[in-house]
């Protein structure tokens, strides 16, 4: 756990590093490294480290609104800022998209550990998380972010098992209250709220939102002993789901 440390997402790298990227060629399945690297920053002024945070969250915003192509003119409108002041802090789409990545996973680990300490009862928490990971749009952002991503750069290795800690403990404490299936791991939840808050391809269902939650309860509802049925397969871990990615 980081305490009261600056959030990974918006903590600038005192060096620029450079870090492997894959990229799936034109040709199929060959695929080649490319570095992802991270601008150098002095340490921000607050206005700046504002300016920053911003500037990620409007593409967060962007990547759910229109996809991976977002322009990087229309960012820097919607924060009110410049271009040059964008580019100072990101070098190119890639960075950005890194750190995109790093806010979500460390949101989503927040909104556990927040859970898991307001709420006294152990399934009521997981199903505030699941419901307070879904308002982050997880299921549109998660396609979108794996392909330009380095799921092996440090700052993702630490917010990833941060995360994956973070909901083991919820679901390993709903499970000591008995209120919480056996037969199901970290993987599956997050299999099932990621498919279930995705939104639909076109445009024939408009109001796909307002059955998110209502659709992710009978999920939830499932998931409460006494198991009604035995699944098939075995429970899925986030380790396995990455392997399999692979």
């Amino acid at each position: 756990m980081r305490g009261a440390s600056p959030r990974l997402s918006s903590r600038p790298r005192a060096n620029g590093e450079a870090f492997p990227v894959s990229r799936r060629t034109e040709t199929g399945d060959r695929r080649e490294r490319r570095p992802v690297v991270t601008t150098p920053q002095p340490r921000l002024r607050a206005d700046a480290q504002r300016n920053r945070e911003r500037i990620i969250a409007a593409a967060r915003e962007a990547l759910v609104e229109h996809g991976a192509e977002f322009s990087f003119d229309k960012i820097a409108r919607r924060v009110g800022v410049g271009n040059a002041t964008l580019y100072r802090h990101f070098a190119d789409r890639r960075e950005l998209i890194h750190h995109v990545t790093l806010s979500v996973m460390d949101r989503i680990a927040d909104r556990a550990e927040t859970a898991r300490a307001e709420e006294p009862d152990a399934f009521r928490a997981l199903r505030r998380f699941v419901h307070a990971a879904a308002d982050e749009r997880v299921g549109a952002l998660c396609p979108l972010l794996d392909s330009d991503v380095d799921h092996g750069h440090p700052d993702l290795v630490e917010a990833r098992d941060r995360l994956d800690r973070n909901i083991r403990e919820l679901m390993a404490a709903a499970r000591a209250a008995g209120q919480l299936r056996s037969d199901i791991d970290v993987g599956d939840l997050m299999v099932a709220l990621t498919q279930l808050t995705r939104p639909l391809p076109g445009k024939g269902c408009l109001d796909f939102d307002r059955f998110v939650h209502r659709h992710l309860q009978l999920f939830l509802d499932g998931l409460m002993t006494p198991a009604r049925s035995e699944l098939p397969g075995s429970a899925a871990t986030l380790d396995e789901l990455r392997h399999n990615r692979r």
